[in-house]
C-alpha cells in the first residue's frame, strides 16, 4: 500500500518505514500520524515481518515534532483528543509485540522524539539532536514524552530537560541512555538493519516474549514482572523453538528455528 506521508520498504522478514514530509522536516501533522498508525498496525498483523525500522527522509529530520499549523488552534476541548491521537500512535509502536529499531536521522524534537522514546532500540546519526521544547510553546509533552522520557532516562534529567525545553546532541543522548549508538549518517540505516538481522536469527517466539517481559516490568511491580517472567518462561519451555535451540546448542549446529 502507498502512503501520502510515508514510504515503507519490505525487505526480507523486515519492513522500514520512512517518514517523509521532507519539506516540513517530516513533521507530525494528521494524515502522517494516520498513516503511520494504519503502517504500524499492518506490520503488527503480518506474520511474514519480524520488526520494524522507522527513520525520517533527508539528513535533516527524523521528525521535528508535531505541524504547529494543526497545533496553534487547539483549546481545553480539541486539546484531548489530539494527545490521545498521538498517545495511540506511540503506544502502538511500542506495545507493537515485534522489535522496532529508531534510526534517528538529524532532529528528533517534540513529537518526534516521542515516536524515537516508543521505539525498542534507537541508533542514530552524529548529527542527531533530541529534545521535547514544548514548554516554550506553552504545552507539555503530550504524547507519552512525559512518561516514556522519565524511565529512560531517570526523572531528575527528565525534569532537567522537559522543564529546559533544550536539545542534546546525540553524544549527550547516549550518556544519559537515551540512544544505544551513533554512528556517521551514512552509515546509519546500515548500522540498524545489522541489528535487526542479528534479530531475525534468534527465536522468534522467544524475542516476541521477552520484549512483552520487559515491557512488563515498566508497568507491573516488582514481584507481579517476576511472576510474569516466570509464566512467559515456562511457556518457552513447551515450544518447538526451545526443542530445537536446545538440541542445536548440544549438537554444536546453527538452530533452525521455524519463523511464522
Amino acid at each position: 500500500m502507498s502512503y501520502l506521508t510515508l514510504l515503507v520498504e519490505k525487505k526480507q522478514s523486515y519492513i522500514i518505514i520512512t517518514l517523509n514530509r521532507p519539506d516540513k522536516l517530516n513533521a507530525l501533522n494528521g494524515q502522517l500520524l494516520a498513516d503511520l498508525h494504519h503502517a504500524m498496525t499492518q506490520a503488527q498483523h503480518d506474520s511474514t515481518v519480524h520488526a520494524v525500522i522507522l527513520t525520517g527522509s533527508g539528513a535533516k529530520a527524523f521528525a521535528a515534532g508535531a505541524d504547529i499549523a494543526e497545533l496553534q488552534p487547539l483549546d481545553g476541548h480539541s486539546g484531548l483528543p489530539f494527545a490521545e491521537r498521538g498517545q495511540s500512535v506511540a503506544n502502538l509502536i511500542e506495545h507493537l509485540g515485534k522489535p522496532v529499531i529508531a534510526a534517528v536521522n538529524g532532529f528528533a524534537l517534540g513529537g518526534g522524539c516521542e515516536m524515537a522514546l516508543a521505539c525498542h532500540i534507537r541508533f542514530a546519526s552524529e548529527n542527531a539532536q533530541f529534545g521535547l521544547p514544548e514548554v516554550s510553546l506553552g504545552i507539555l509533552p503530550g504524547y507519552g514524552g512525559t512518561q516514556r522520557m522519565t524511565r529512560l532516562v531517570g526523572r531528575a534529567k527528565a525534569v532537567e530537560l522537559i522543564l529546559s525545553g533544550d536539545r542534546v546532541t546525540a553524544q549527550e543522548a547516549q550518556k544519559i541512555g537515551l540512544v544505544n549508538d551513533i554512528v556517521p549518517q551514512e552509515e546509519l540505516l546500515a548500522r540498524a538493519e545489522k541489528f535487526v538481522q542479528t534479530i531475525l536469527t534468534r527465536s522468534q517466539t522467544a524475542v516476541h516474549a521477552a520484549l512483552t517481559a520487559i515491557l512488563a516490568a515498566e508497568e507491573l511491580g516488582h514481584i507481579e514482572g517476576m511472576t510474569f517472567e516466570a509464566e512467559r518462561f515456562a511457556e518457552l519451555c513447551n515450544t518447538p523453538d526451545f526443542k530445537e535451540g536446545t538440541s542445536a546448542f548440544l549438537e554444536k549446529r546453527p538452530a533452525k528455528f521455524q519463523h511464522f
